[in-house]
């Protein structure tokens, strides 16, 4: 192989290695949950908590990626209880936020969630139920009353 062809392999490698490095994951950026709650009995929300520590909004993606969604469009009695989701801590990514719709189950032990958009339901155990509406709003679902 001549130095000139060499040159152009190493070139080449290069643009690729920044290429890669480019096109990283974004899941590996840091992201904050914006959590909304329902005011009244209408389909009005207002903010309610902004979740930035790491370790809290990876437990809530993991809850997330952990659940068997139904494909499902469900038309539920009331508006969400409380509606979120993440958004990237860096204003210069841009991504599609899906919006998780979450509905607190009459029993008031276990949570509800739809993915409007992508016509996904999902009601969780009252373990994973727990843990995600505590994150969510700094209460345990137990309490509720």
């Amino acid at each position: 192989m001549s130095i000139y062809n060499l040159k152009y392999l190493i070139t080449f490698i290069g643009i690729i290695l920044i290429f890669i490095a480019g096109c990283s994951d974004v899941r590996n950026e840091e992201q904050k949950i914006e959590v909304q709650m329902r005011i009244g009995d209408e389909n009005n929300y207002e903010d309610f908590k902004e979740i930035t520590d790491h370790e809290q909004v990876q437990k809530v993606q993991k809850i997330l990626d952990d659940i068997d969604w139904e494909n499902a469009k469900v038309d539920m009695a009331h508006p969400a209880d409380y509606i979120f989701d993440f958004q990237f801590n860096n204003p210069e990514i841009e991504a599609k936020a899906v919006l998780y719709k979450l509905w607190i189950s009459p029993n008031k032990d276990k949570v509800e969630l739809v993915i409007d958009a992508q016509s996904k339901y999902s009601q969780l155990d009252k373990k994973k139920s727990g843990e995600l509406f505590e994150i969510l709003t700094g209460e345990k679902l137990a309490d509720l009353k």
